[in-house]
């Protein structure tokens, strides 16, 4: 019964969101397009539902000759691949918008795991272990108000399983906003950075 609750909230909720984020959409869309050439939207392979192929949109934060379907963590020195309004993007969350268009095409949810690249196969056979991909993918997790890119791929796996078993209307409202929260004090970005929170831990140790 909450699953179809939350199908039909994600839909109201990404529409409103869609008409009153408009403004910002056009600035953020001149922006890119004064920052760098190329496509104002990026379009990605990712796993949805049932471990069902969709692409994922978001505004273009990186140039056009990066290396495609390349987890940003494997990039050998991710910041030379990312514009300068790229940058602002990414610390900010705001590359992730276009994908309330995600959410109301029913490829996604408000709340639920990131959807992993199709092949971040390490990822997607973690996620397996907890049913992970009975739901559908989400705009932000619970993992993300827990260390986001510094989450080695274990612990990300685990975060998202803690969801599946507990989900609920007050751990969607938690996870909404502590993502806000974690947003203005931009914690867990790291370019590049999957897994620095366990090497943090280990050199403490050390």
């Amino acid at each position: 019964m909450f699953r179809l609750f939350k199908r039909i909230s994600d839909f109201v909720l990404s529409l409103l969101g869609l008409i009153i984020l408009s403004p910002l959409f056009l600035l953020l869309v001149i922006m890119i397009k004064l920052d760098s050439k190329g496509p104002i939207l990026f379009k990605q392979k990712r796993v949805g539902r049932h471990k069902k192929h969709f692409n994922i949109l978001k505004f273009r934060t990186m140039r056009i000759d990066t290396p495609k379907d390349t987890p940003t963590h494997l990039l050998k020195n991710p910041e030379q691949w990312i514009t300068k309004v790229g940058r602002f993007l990414r610390k900010t969350s705001l590359d992730e918008l276009p994908q309330i268009i995600n959410i109301l095409k029913g490829d996604m949810s408000i709340i639920g795991p990131r959807p992993a690249l199709w092949n971040q196969y390490d990822l997607i056979e973690e996620r397996d272990k907890y049913d992970c991909h009975s739901l559908y993918p989400g705009l932000t997790g619970y993992a993300q108000i827990h260390g986001r890119d510094e989450l080695s791929i274990i612990e990300k796996a685990k975060l998202d399983g803690y969801y599946v078993k507990h989900m609920s209307l007050w751990l969607d409202i938690k996870i909404f906003f502590g993502t806000i929260f974690s947003i203005f004090k931009s914690e867990g970005v790291v370019e590049g950075g999957t897994g620095t929170l366990e090497e943090k831990n280990k050199n403490k140790v050390e």
